[in-house]
């Protein structure tokens, strides 16, 4: 008995002293790390284990000891891009990452417009296959998961762009990875957290939501389903919470087709989801969106109300909203398939407000003030550089009211940065709309070629 005793401890003794070192599933071969950038290299191991971490681009080691609740971490600094590299972590036992690229990283995340790819029959996806091989694009996909409670890790794994990983990436996150690329001339890391069809309380921290009286309200309004969660921290528990020790640039973000029927509480609670998000990788991300596109929903307004809360998201620095009203060629399909614009849209955001990259426009025009002149009303916008232009003989969803709150087709020309509007109806204008409805497509630019951004002037109640 005391022979079998002793027997059993010495068994157990090398998995004792002899922890193995473990990492996280986004800390691996492949990876792509921020560029001149203190970055976060973390795990688990035995407690009070000393963890040796060796960094093949400056031949630097850094010690660290394991905590009582058996997790390390430590900061080591990146160079500007290059690679690729190895890391070298050596405890009780050795690990060696390689193929790492030292670079750009972005988050994208949203529902399906973001998620969908090749096998959601994304014709420019199935194009770009024969050429896509690229080493210095590299994806993590994250895996639809769920959790009531924040998680510290989460699955899936570093891959080269290739015509097999490319198969199953968002689409619009690798045309915005390739101009980066292709622009830039540096390595590009691009994380996918997306989910079809999630209300955008899923992805925000849910003492965001239960702390508020009215998003818990709206929270509680939204449709329970089979094919996605509805339950406020949900997403964010198992998709969000593991990254934030990982350094990003920034993230881009492609949802609010789930929240149309709770569009009067989305601008408080998109802008509370960046400033949460914010918090917890501590530093300000830039936060790139997706206006969302014309679609033919129950209610006549639903979508141009979330597009308006959108809008009123811009106000909070360091955001950026794309108006793609333009790319839609079927306001009976809910994913347009014209991705590549949409994320080279995106990445034209990042280029000009955080790489400094010139010669080129980003900003669509938006409204900032109206005045009255006689019987035309004059609409002026900001972000046009040069002029407005109409595309055609003349103006699409574009409507005009007086005091009686009855909107007419409106005729328009342009002045530069001025669209000047009437109607033979209205004497007295009051009121201008454009793009005001959930299928518009307008027909109002800017030279550069950006759509101006839907707006109305009124702030009239309409049915949502």
């Amino acid at each position: 008995m005391i022979r079998m005793f002793f027997y059993s401890i010495a068994c157990l003794l090398p998995a004792v002293l002899h922890g193995a070192i473990r990492l996280p599933a986004l800390v691996g071969s492949n990876m792509v790390l921020q560029q001149n950038d203190s970055v976060s290299i973390w795990g688990w191991a035995n407690p009070s284990e000393r963890i040796t971490v060796f960094t093949g681009w400056d031949n630097r080691s850094t010690t660290v000891t394991t905590s009582g609740d058996a997790k390390w971490t430590l900061k080591v600094h990146t160079p500007v891009a290059g690679g690729p590299y190895e890391i070298r972590l050596k405890g009780a036992n050795e690990i060696v990452l390689k193929n790492i690229l030292i670079g750009e990283v972005w988050l994208c995340s949203g529902q399906s417009n973001m998620e969908y790819g090749y096998y959601n029959g994304i014709r420019q996806i199935a194009a770009e296959l024969p050429v896509c091989h690229n080493n210095n694009i590299r994806f993590f996909n994250i895996p639809k998961t769920t959790a009531a409670s924040l998680q510290d890790d989460c699955s899936g794994k570093w891959e080269v762009c290739d015509s097999n990983s490319l198969k199953t990436f968002s689409a619009v996150g690798y045309f915005f990875g390739l101009k980066l690329q292709q622009s830039l001339g540096v390595p590009v890391g691009l994380i996918n957290a997306s989910w079809g069809g999630t209300p955008a309380e899923v992805w925000a921290p849910e003492h965001l939501v239960a702390g508020d009286p009215i998003l818990s309200a709206a929270a509680a309004r939204l449709a329970p389903s089979v094919w996605w969660p509805n339950k406020p921290g949900y997403a964010y528990n198992a998709m969000i919470a593991p990254l934030v020790n990982f350094n990003v640039k920034g993230v881009i973000w492609y949802q609010g087709e789930a929240n149309v029927n709770t569009a009067d509480t989305y601008a408080p609670l998109f802008t509370g989801l960046i400033k949460t998000w914010r918090a917890a990788w501590h530093r300000e991300l830039p936060f790139y969106y997706v206006q969302i596109a014309p679609f033919s929903y129950d209610k006549e307004y639903q979508a141009a109300l979330l597009r308006e809360a959108q809008a009123r998201t811009s106000a909070l620095p360091g955001t950026g909203m794309v108006v793609v009203a333009d790319v839609t060629e079927n306001v009976k399909d809910i994913h347009p398939q014209d991705k590549r614009t949409v994320g080279n849209r995106l990445a034209n955001w990042a280029l000009g407000e955080n790489y400094g990259k010139t010669g080129f426009a980003w900003k669509s025009p938006v409204f900032k003030e109206m005045s009255i002149s006689k019987n035309k009303a004059l609409i002026r916008f900001a972000n046009v550089p040069a002029s407005l232009s109409i595309k055609g003989e003349a103006p699409v969803a574009l409507y005009i009211a007086g005091a009686d709150h009855v909107f007419y087709e409106a005729s328009a020309k342009v002045d530069k940065d001025v669209l000047i509007v009437w109607s033979k109806k209205v004497e007295k204008p009051e009121m201008v709309r454009y793009g005001f409805s959930n299928t518009a497509i307008g027909n109002i630019f800017s030279l550069e070629g950006l759509p101006v951004a839907p707006f109305r002037t009124d702030d009239l109640p309409v049915a949502q």
